[in-house]
């Protein structure tokens, strides 16, 4: 082997591995061209030892061949000190002969005449779970994830927070992205500081951080939330600037549950947005209580969430008839989930969907009810030409960039007519981008289907989403409706809420009817449909049939 500076080399070698948080560390010297690897990489690569020679070459017989020119021009530039820092992504054959995705980056080391001395860095394998953060280093949602599974195969006791910075995107748009990631950093060490003993952080995905801990009271993280977002406000520069952040927090406690990560986490972002949602950024800790089946909230979520993996057994859908405001003829129904098993009887939606809406798995649920209803409606079709079957739509199917063809796919499968079809939508889609919105819903008008805007006037952005969206059906809820004969505000709001869709071409249904007085009384307004108990309770498909189709 040429002669090189083996005390050196190696001494670089392990300054550069404490920053490699995963990565395939890498210290080249530049005069010799030998370079010290990491065991791993030589195990994941087959490379013949740690200390590889002719490197440019040897390393280059690993890059894909599509690849290499860029390669090599950009490492003789750094080798022959024309450039700095080597920064490129590139194909490398592994050890079984496959190729991955990978970053190589390195900066030069000069001697004291200014020739390229050291050159050392990491290769990043892009094709596998990073568990640790680049930015805040800290470790990742991976890490996260993996650190969970652990604790919970210990049978220990865990408490969680979820916290997340707000509106974070606005100080990018301001300072940049690398003063973005340099308040990340200073953010990780300012609550790592107050945190101190107390448990373990984690870089969550985007501007979340949770911390694990195995000792603390929700007490505990009350006072920690309370002590970050006072620095956060009072005591918080980076680079000179003074930067004010405001945060949402969840938390959960889990006492030797035997449920999986995924589930634990599902439950977690629920929490989390339970705080930003609902409680102005207060923390928000979910009970987990035992219920009235003995069992723990989260271990029956775990078996309701497993049962989506098992083709969504125990699901089924039941329907409630909407009818026309004059005539009170059937002109459609909307689709309602809900869940039994032998074991917890039938579960009310109320209790699983807002945390299921939080698990990766939800948009499956969500294709199978579409795809059932649709089967069911087929066969209102036969006695209703004109039905038209509503199908509730959660903002996380929403989020998937194959939304559309989805829809179009399971219209087509099942051969129902779109013209049939209504989407509901509600006022959690606000979390999600109005352009976004705009775009699915537009595609989905083209076809036919209708769009149905739920709760309206409950939140703070029903009238802008009716002005952007293009909404058929505008919904009241039923808190506007229970004491319309009486309360001369609801009968106001009721008037406007009407007028308001109307003057945008949408029609309205009136939810919550018990009384033919409530209806008769409605009936003052424009209001085109109504839906309620007046008129039956949710029913399963053959009791609708029987009802409404065969009778």
């Amino acid at each position: 082997m040429k002669q090189f500076n083996k005390q050196k080399l190696d001494s670089l070698f392990d300054a550069f591995s404490i920053l490699s948080n995963g990565a395939y560390t890498y210290v080249s010297d530049a005069k010799s061209d030998v370079t010290r690897w990491s065991k791993e990489a030589v195990e994941y690569f087959g490379l013949p030892s740690e200390y590889l020679e002719n490197t440019k070459e040897r390393w280059m017989e690993r890059v894909h061949p599509e690849d290499r020119t860029a390669y090599l021009a950009d490492i003789t530039d750094v080798f022959s000190g024309k450039k700095a820092e080597h920064n490129l992504q590139y194909r490398m054959k592994t050890k079984d002969g496959s190729y991955i995705v990978c970053t190589c980056r390195g900066v030069l080391i000069r001697d004291e005449n200014g020739n390229p001395d050291y050159f050392g860095g990491a290769v990043k394998n892009n094709d596998s779970l990073s568990y640790f953060d680049d930015v805040s280093n800290l470790r990742s949602l991976y890490g996260f994830l993996e650190d969970l599974r652990s604790a919970q195969w210990k049978g220990e006791s865990i408490q969680i927070m979820l916290l997340g910075i707000n509106d974070f995107s606005h100080l990018n748009e301001i300072y940049g992205y690398t003063f973005g990631n340099r308040v990340l950093q200073e953010f990780a060490n300012m609550i790592k500081t107050e945190a101190y003993g107390m448990g373990t952080w984690y870089r969550m995905d985007g501007t979340k951080f949770a911390i694990v801990c195995n000792k603390a009271t929700m007490d505990d993280f009350k006072n920690l939330y309370k002590r970050i977002q006072y620095n956060a406000l009072h005591d918080f520069e980076v680079g000179g600037i003074r930067v004010v952040l405001s945060f949402v927090a969840g938390a959960i406690n889990l006492d030797r549950l035997d449920v999986p990560a995924e589930t634990v986490y599902s439950c977690l972002r629920f929490a989390y947005y339970e705080s930003k949602n609902s409680h102005l950024g207060d923390l928000f800790v979910l009970k987990n209580n035992v219920s009235d089946d003995k069992r723990f909230a989260i271990e029956r979520l775990n078996v309701i969430r497993n049962s989506i993996v098992k083709d969504c057994e125990g699901f089924f859908l039941c329907y409630q008839p909407i009818v026309d405001a004059y005539t009170e003829n059937v002109i459609g129904a909307e689709a309602l989930i809900r869940w039994k098993n032998d074991e917890y009887g039938i579960v009310p939606p109320v209790e699983f969907v807002d945390v299921l809406e939080q698990d990766n798995l939800f948009p499956e649920l969500g294709k199978w009810i579409l795809r059932t209803a649709l089967v069911d409606a087929k066969k209102f079709l036969v006695r209703y030409p004109g039905f038209i079957v509503n199908v509730n739509l959660s903002y996380t199917q929403l989020e998937k960039p194959d939304f559309v063809e989805t829809v179009l796919s399971i219209l087509d499968e099942v051969d129902y007519p779109p013209q049939n079809l209504c989407l509901e939508i509600t006022e959690r889609c606000r979390l999600l981008d109005m352009e976004l919105l705009k775009e699915i819903f537009t595609k989905l008008r083209s076809h036919g289907i209708k769009i149905a805007l739920d709760d309206f006037g409950t939140g703070f952005s029903s009238i802008g989403v009716l002005r952007e969206l293009p909404v058929t059906t505008v919904k009241i809820d039923r808190s506007f409706v229970m004491n319309i004969e009486k309360n001369s505000s609801d009968q106001k709001t009721v008037r406007f809420i009407s007028e308001l869709a109307d003057s945008f071409s949408s029609s309205v249904t009136a939810e919550g009817i018990e009384t033919p007085e409530m209806r008769e009384f409605l009936l003052r307004f424009k209001i085109k449909s109504l839906q309620g108990f007046y008129y039956s309770k949710p029913l399963p498909i053959d009791q609708f049939m029987d009802k409404y189709v065969n009778a």
